[in-house]
Parts: C-alpha cells; structure tokens; sequence
C-alpha cells in the first residue's frame, strides 16, 4: 500500500495540486525511440503497478517519439517556431515541443488528464460554432471545423473530442462534495491572445498558431505554463473582485441536475443530438479520430470500439495502420484513439460480431494476433474491432478521501475478488486516520466524472469490488479512465432544493397556489412546501426536501400549463450572504437576448464566464423576478441591466414591485444598450448602442460608474368601452398601471414604433435603430416660461410634431418639437383607439384617459463616469469609448 499526491493540470484549480509548472525530469530520447511515463489513467491498473507515484514530482505522462516534419510547427511549451527538420510528438494528445523545451513540459497527456482533477465539475457545451483561434482541450488540434465550447468556462472542443474531455469546468457553488474554503487560481491553457504577456516574467505568453500559456478563469491573470507554478495559488478574483459573486458564498445542492439546469441555461443552447456520446449512430461528421476515408495505399483504416456501450451506439474510433502491422502495433494506435497509457499487455483487440456472425462464437471472439495478410485462409481482416480489457485477478486500486479541503491525494490499495466495499473502507480508514471514528459512519462511492455530467452511486457494503471493476471495463474503457472512487462521511446534507415556479394566474394566496401547483403537477405535500409568493407576478418558489421529487416536479411543470399559460421552472441557488467580504457588493447581471440584433446571446457567454453564472440571468427565461429572489438576501449589491429602453423599464418596475423583498431596497442600476433606441443609457452616458466593446472592460466602467437618480413616472391607463364596432383594433379593458423612465408617445410617433415592433419580431436580427433614437425633442434654446429639463427634476416635458416631415427634421437637427407643456401631473383623453407607446414598447389604447404622474421614490441609476485622459500603454490596455451623451433629461 501506499499514498500519493497527484500534481494538477490545465484546467484545475491549483494551489495544494502543482500546477502544469511542475518540475520534471527530462526523458533521454533517440531517433525514433519513445518515453512512457507516469501512472495509468484509470482508478485500477495492472497488478504489476503499485499505485504510489515515484520520488520527487511527477512526470507529465506523455508518449513523445522523435519526428520528421513536414510543415511550419510551432512548439505548444514556448510557442516559437521549431527550426530544423525534427521535432518532439506526443502520440496520444499531439504535443508538440522543441527538444530543448521538453525537460520544461509540464503540461500532462491527455491519457492522464482526469486523474488530475482536483473537483470534478461537468461542462455546459453550447450549439457548434465557428471558433477562430481556438485549440481543442483533447486533441490539442485547431478547430477548424464548427466545435463545441463550453458555456462557463473556455474549454473548446471537437465534436468527436467531448467523451475525452476532463469534467474541470469552474466550480462556480457549493455542493455539499469538496467544498473548499479558499479560492484557487482555476488555470485553462490555450486561451491567450498572441500578445498577452505572462504575469511573472512579463514575456508574451500566447499565441495565435499552438495552444501556449495558461490562464486563470476567474482573476483573468497570465502565464507560461512554467511560470504559473512561481504564482501564488489563491486566486483574489483580480480587477472584478468586488463585481464578483464568490463560489464559496453559493450553496446549490443538484445532485443529478445538469449544469444546464443549475445554470438556467435553455435546452435551445445544447448541442445538437450528434455531438459526441449522445448521438445513436456513427454518423457523426468527420473529426479528430473518425476520418474513415480511403487510405494510403499499403494502409488500412479499422473502426475500434472499447466496449458494449460503444458497440450499442455505434460510437468507434477510426484507427489507420499499415496493412502488413503487427498486432503490437494495431493495439497501441486503439489504446492511444482512446488516450489509454496503461500497458498495452492487459488489453487485446476482439473482432466485432456481424449480424451473420452473432450465432458464431468463434468469429465474434476471435483475437488479434497477426497481421491481416496472415490470417488463415487468406480473410481479409474485419473492418471493425472491439478492444478489450484482459481479465485480471487483481487490481491497485486508488480511494480518495472526500474531506479532503487541499490538493489530489489517495491511497492505493490491492483489489482481489474477496474485496468489498465495506473491506476496501475498513482497510482505507486507517491510512487516512479515521479509524477510530468507526467504519459504520463511512461509505464507498462511485464516481464517474463525464464532461457532461458527474454522476455518483454510494456503492452497497457486499459490491465485489473487483467485478465492478471488471463491469465498468466492459461498458467501456474510456469510462473506466473517467471513474474514481471516494470513502465519504455516511452523514449528507439534508437535500434541499429551491424550485422557482413562474407563469401562474396572479393575485392568488399561498393556499390557492398551492391547490393549484397540486392539480397540475401533484405535489407531494410532505416533500414540498411554498416558500416564497410572488402573488402580483404569478410566481412561487418550492422548498422541496428530496432529491427524486424535485427532479420530478422541474421536469413536469416545464411541460405544463395552467389556464393555457405555459409554467416557467427553474432550479435557484441559495447565497449564502453572511460570507459576503464587507466590500463585495456582487452585481446582478440581466441580459435580453432579443435585443439589438441578438447581441445579447454573446453577451449572455461572455458575462458567465467573466462573473459566477449563478449571478447571470436571461430575461427570456423568467424574467427578472428569479434574479431579484436570489439576491434578496444580499446587503448590498448593483444591477446592470443589457437591453433597451423597454427592458430597463421592464427591470425597474420589477425592482419597484419587490423592494420590499430585498435587503438592499434601492440598488444602483447600470446600462448596457442593445436596444434601438436606448435614450436612457445615452443621458447616462453608455452610449448609443452595444457596437462589441470588451465586455471585461464594460464591467470595468461599471465598476467605476457614479450614482445618481433619475425620475420614474406611473401612467394609469383608464380604458372606456369601444364604440368602433367588431372591427376595432383595440377592446374594452380593465385599469392598469403602466411605469415609465423615458417617454410615452401617442399618435404618429407610436404608429411607426408599433410598424417597427412589428416587423422586429419577425426578423430580430435585421433591426438594430428605429427613428428618434437620441433625438433633441425639446431642443437646447432658452425658454423663460420653462425649467431647463433635468433627469431627476420631478417635471414631465410635453413636446409635440406636426407629422412625419416634422419628425424628420428634428431626427436630422434641423427643428425641435413644439413645446407645449411641463409638469409632474398630466391627464390626458382619448377619443378613439390610438396607437400608444411606453419606452419603445408600442400597442393600441382603447379609447379612455391616461393619467401621468410622479411615481414616487427616483431610482437610483449608474452614470458611466467621464473618461480620463489615456496614458501611453499597450493599445490593449486603451478602453473603447463612444462620445458621451448630452446630460439632459431623457424623457
């Protein structure tokens, strides 16, 4: 027996687990021969391996060999360009280095990857794009071809390439598994701009042709992969710290949620079915390790399969070798198409059963054992090849302690098949120091760390450890690489977990929505309680104390509909405010995905992976109600708030709705304008519009921006019964209340913003601007019967136009509006159904009065502060900035 401490990779959380600076010792190489080193991938390897690691640190596990080029290479260590015809090749994950960079290499092999991971977190991968300049994290390749990034973190990837990927996303909450108390650099290579400058020795860094350098994902800092290990490992969050919601101040106990539904993240942003490991067929397009096209001559290309799993889906690898190659050969280049470093004696290639072979037991098990041509009878060899583990009669497995708040570390103990869990747990405990706590308070689990999910399964206390192990071997080899085990405390948090139930009839008690939830969806009483109403919105939020009844209600309530309303369900996290730092003051971020063009949705990744995602919250899923619920409790925090004028509007009459939920009653609110006509973020000096300015630099300006406030005005819509016929475009309806930041327009100017809306709705993307936008209504000359108009003045400006011509003139600078009233209260009649607007949000009035008036407290805004002058500096460093807005009232 024997304990280890693993070294960390790209991708982890550094600090108690070295990061890719490691230091190393340098493999002595000739021409042609190749270095194997490190530990096997998986939990279990060979009996002839003992488990503990050598002395000293830790070799980065790669398969390098000399090799021949053919083509401009650059090496992935320093990122220089390789003079000469020979270069050092990784043959599992493409590494490439300079000879003299290879005692540097800390970076490890994809084969070893997911044994390094210090918190096993699953990604978020989104819909394939186009990602220029970027590198895949499996094959180091570029993607050339649509990929696959993830949602929260940087990781991009080949389609082909996600079953490989390492589940290291951010840990972005606490979950009740390794939560620890400080926060780590969480270092991702091959994201760096070709000029970003390392953080130690102030060297560019990055490049635009390899995967070179490392950076940290939340502070933003960057290194060479050998200087990061000089760096600190706490990470303070950099220039966004006080912006920042801190994973260790997040509790979300999801258990078998995906991330996408930890992170309110909708189904429409998942990859499509074929990508990787969810596909049911082997049609997936062509990428790294599936090109099945005609060979060289004298080469043959083999469809490799790793198991059961893998020959029910029809998922393979395809593997070309020359068609006179040994057996040795064919079952290294499989075991590398599956990043598998073990030994390649334990392993051995079986053909595939054919439909007419299934009833001949000798075909399907027939072994690899010569080269085709060697065959008997002269067979051409099948084109399809299941590789398989050889039985073995025992095994050095490594057991993890779950408690453990620093660091990768195990113990490797022998496996045999008397071996259960409840021996494997009595033989560990006292190697960890917890025997005298009893093994009665211990347990075993499973845990398969996928890049989509992280699944763990508390093993019984009879599992024979080594069938399991044989099992998982048999499903597939890659999961078995992926598969660790934990000996955890018995004693778990009580689950809870907070579901947010929206689109229900408003105006209804606790007991009436509580009736209604359990007509709907049925309930179970003892299991669910209401925790929150949200009666004016039409919203609850559960409290639900089991783990399989909350994963049934979200899943039902998303499917259902109340009084032919679809239902809104969303799993919220719990901020654990009395951990905030004085000075944090996290901000709450509202993105409209709909508006200017569908900017947004950029916006909406870019923001994720910028702040925690749990502080990130799409519109168009739930409103803002959630976001506002979930920093209820926070003492004092801001809103920045990426939409036009409508959703500015949208957002303040929701915080006006439920300031009395919050702790912090009046947060400031900043803009980020995507809408068309965004006349509020110019008089608060964010600019016309979002034109693709840094969105780092964005939270910057946030962070600096002053407090002021601005007018809010309340308009009562009184609507009489129409006397237009059945053919009116508007009926009869009840009182309601409207709230308003800019400008409300009746006649002509909301006929074009109802034309406008219109034809936005059908094609979003083609509109961007709308007439008015940033037009001087009330003009700048000097009037004695009028106050020079101010935001938060307390006064209503009333300006009219004479048609679309005087519309025109004031849009070019040429007229102002006619002048005709100032005031905090107006009443205005309606004589038939007109066409009205609010902030750019058109409809028809019915005939009736509208009554305007001060809506009481101002909201507090967020005035983006003047730009000072520039000092000289990297242009990099330069804030893009558009000309400020006039400071005159918006309205």
């Amino acid at each position: 027996m024997a304990a280890a401490a693993e070294p960390g990779a790209r991708g982890w959380l550094g600090g108690g687990s070295p990061r890719p600076g490691s230091p190393t010792s340098s493999p002595e190489l000739g021409a042609g021969s190749r270095s194997r080193s490190g530990p096997g991938s998986g939990p279990g390897s060979g009996p002839e391996r003992s488990g503990s690691r050598p002395p000293g640190p830790a070799a980065p596990s790669h398969s390098f060999r000399k090799v021949t080029l053919t083509k401009p290479t650059f090496c992935h260590l320093c990122s220089d360009f390789i003079w000469g015809l020979a270069g050092i090749l990784c043959d599992v994950c493409n590494f490439m280095s300079h000879e003299k960079c290879l005692k540097h290499v800390k970076t490890p092999c994809t084969s070893v990857a997911p044994s390094l991971v210090r918190v096993p977190v699953a990604h978020c991968f989104g819909p394939r794009g186009l990602y220029k300049r970027r590198f895949c994290s499996v094959c180091r390749k570029g993607l050339e071809a649509p990929g696959l990034r993830c949602e929260v973190c940087e990781l991009h990837v080949h389609p082909d390439c996600v079953p490989f990927a390492c589940s290291d996303c951010r840990q972005c909450h606490q979950d009740g598994h390794r939560d620890h108390d400080a926060h780590l650099h969480h270092w991702r290579e091959g994201t760096l701009p070709s000029g970003a400058r390392c953080e130690l020795c102030r060297k560019t860094c990055g490049s635009s042709d390899v995967p070179a350098g490392v950076r940290c994902e939340w502070c933003g800092i960057q290194a060479h992969s050998v200087c990061s290990a000089a760096l600190a490992p706490e990470c303070t969050f950099g220039r966004l710290r006080t912006l920042v919601l801190p994973p260790a101040c997040v509790r979300l106990l999801s258990r078998n949620f995906s991330k996408m539904h930890c992170f309110r993240i909708p189904e429409s942003a998942a990859p499509e079915p074929e990508d990787g490991e969810d596909s049911a067929d082997g049609s997936v397009p062509a990428g790294p390790g599936r090109e099945v096209g005609t060979p060289e001559s004298g080469k043959q290309t083999l469809k490799i399969f790793d198991g059961s799993d893998a020959m029910q889906r029809n998922h393979f690898r395809a593997v070309t070798v020359p068609r006179l190659a040994r057996s040795q050969e064919v079952l290294e280049a499989a075991l590398r198409a599956y990043y598998i470093s073990e030994d390649p004696q334990g392993f051995q290639l079986q053909a595939l059963p054919t439909p007419v072979q299934l009833g001949d037991t000798a075909a399907a098990g027939r072994v690899w054992s010569t080269g085709p041509a060697e065959e008997e009878g002269g067979r051409a060899a099948p084109e399809a090849w299941v590789l398989r583990a050889l039985p073995r009669t025992q095994e050095i497995l490594k057991i993890y302690p779950a408690w453990l708040k620093v660091g990768v570390a195990y113990v490797s103990i022998r496996v045999t098949p008397q071996s259960t869990a409840r021996s494997v747990v009595l033989e560990v405990l006292p190697l960890l120091g917890r025997q005298a706590e009893g093994a009665e308070g211990f347990q075993l689990v499973e845990v398969l760390m996928g890049s989509r999910q992280v699944q763990r399964t508390v093993l019984a206390d009879e599992e024979p450890l080594l069938d399991r192990l044989r099992e998982i071997r048999q499903t597939s080899l890659r999961q078995m690489s992926q598969t660790r085990f934990y000996v955890a405390e018995s004693r778990v948090p009580a689950p809870r977990v907070s579901l947010f139930v929206g689109g229900l009839p408003p105006g209804l008690s606790p007991q009436e929505y509580r009736r209604l939830l359990d007509e709907a969806v049925t309930s179970k009483a003892a299991l669910v309680t209401v925790s929150h109403v949200y009666s004016a919105q039409g919203a609850v939020v559960l409290d639900v104390a089991c783990f399989a009844e909350a994963e049934r209600l979200y899943m039902l309530i998303r499917d259902t509909a109340v009084r032919g309303r679809p239902l809104t369900a969303l799993v919220l996290p719990e901020v654990l405010h009395t951990k905030l730092a004085p000075d944090c003051r996290p901000l709450l971020v509202f993105v409209n995905p709909r508006s200017g063009g569908l900017k947004g949705r950029d916006l909406l990744c870019s923001f994720r992976k910028l702040l925690n995602p749990h502080q990130v919250f799409e519109l168009t899923n739930g409103g803002p109600l959630p976001g506002f619920h979930v920093f209820s409790r926070v003492p004092c925090f801001r809103v920045l708030v990426c939409g036009g004028d409508g959703t500015v509007g949208w957002v303040l009459a929701a915080l006006e709705d439920l300031r009395h939920h919050l702790a912090c009653p009046e947060p400031a609110v900043a803009i980020l304008p995507l809408g068309t006509g965004n006349d509020l973020g110019r008089v608060l000096r964010w600019g016309a519009g979002y034109s693709g300015e840094d969105p780092f630099s964005v939270l910057l300006s946030v962070d600096e921006a002053d407090a002021v406030l601005v007018d809010r005005w309340t308009i009562l819509l009184d609507a009489h019964e129409s006397a237009c016929g059945e053919d009116s475009e508007a009926d009869a309806e009840p009182p309601k209340i409207v709230q308003m930041s800019n400008y409300c327009g009746i006649g002509i100017d909301a006929e074009l913003s109802l034309d406008f809306h219109q034809a936005r709705e059908e094609e979003p993307g083609k509109f961007t601007s709308s007439w008015g936008s940033g037009a001087d209504l009330w003009g700048s000359d000097s009037d004695s019967r009028f106050e020079k108009p101010r935001m938060d003045d307390g006064l209503l400006e009333v300006v009219g136009v004479t048609g679309v011509v005087h519309m025109g003139q004031v849009q070019s600078g040429l007229r102002s509006g006619i002048r005709i009233a100032q005031g905090s209260y107006f009443r205005v009649t309606l004589l038939k159904a007109t066409p009205v607007q609010v902030d750019g949000e058109p409809w028809v009035q019915a005939p009736g009065h509208l009554i305007i008036s001060a809506a009481g407290p101002k909201v507090h805004m967020l005035r983006k502060a003047k730009q000072k002058p520039r000092k000289a500096g990297p242009a990099k460093d330069a804030r893009a900035d558009g000309a400020p807005a006039p400071e005159g009232d918006p309205k």
